[in-house]
């Protein structure tokens, strides 16, 4: 019978899931009260373990996740998806934001038109005064 993992640090368990780019950043995001485990704000050195619910908010986006794994180590992101199973609310959350992003960026794009290319803004140049 296989033993169960020995706990890992909170901040340590994030870098390795690939939630936060680097170490200092999940502590960071820790420190700062962006990170909950099992609904409760931690310490980076909180030790979390397979089974328990960690609720991590990042700029507007907030993820819900379910550890399933633990990693000492940061591996290749194929791996580090194996370490937790998002929630199905927090999946339709961030599709709803990401759909909300795209309408925006649309709106906009549709509002000031396209990307101006090399020769419209050599143009707006020239109507300023300016000379390059």
């Amino acid at each position: 019978m296989a033993e169960a993992p020995e706990p890992l640090r909170i901040d340590k368990w994030l870098w390795a899931a690939r939630l936060a780019k680097t170490r200092p950043v999940a502590a960071e995001l820790v420190k700062g009260g962006h990170v909950e485990l099992n609904g409760r704000r931690v310490p980076p050195g909180k030790k979390v373990a397979v089974g328990d619910r960690v609720e991590v908010v990042a700029g507007e986006l907030k993820r819900t996740v379910v550890v399933r794994g633990l990693a000492e180590r940061r591996g290749p992101a194929s791996v580090a998806a194996t370490l937790y199973e998002e929630t199905p609310e927090s999946v339709e959350e961030r599709e709803r934001v990401a759909a909300e992003r795209r309408a925006a960026g649309e709106r906009e794009a549709a509002r000031t038109g396209p990307r101006p290319t090399k020769r419209d803004r050599r143009r707006l140049d020239a109507t300023r005064g300016r000379r390059g």
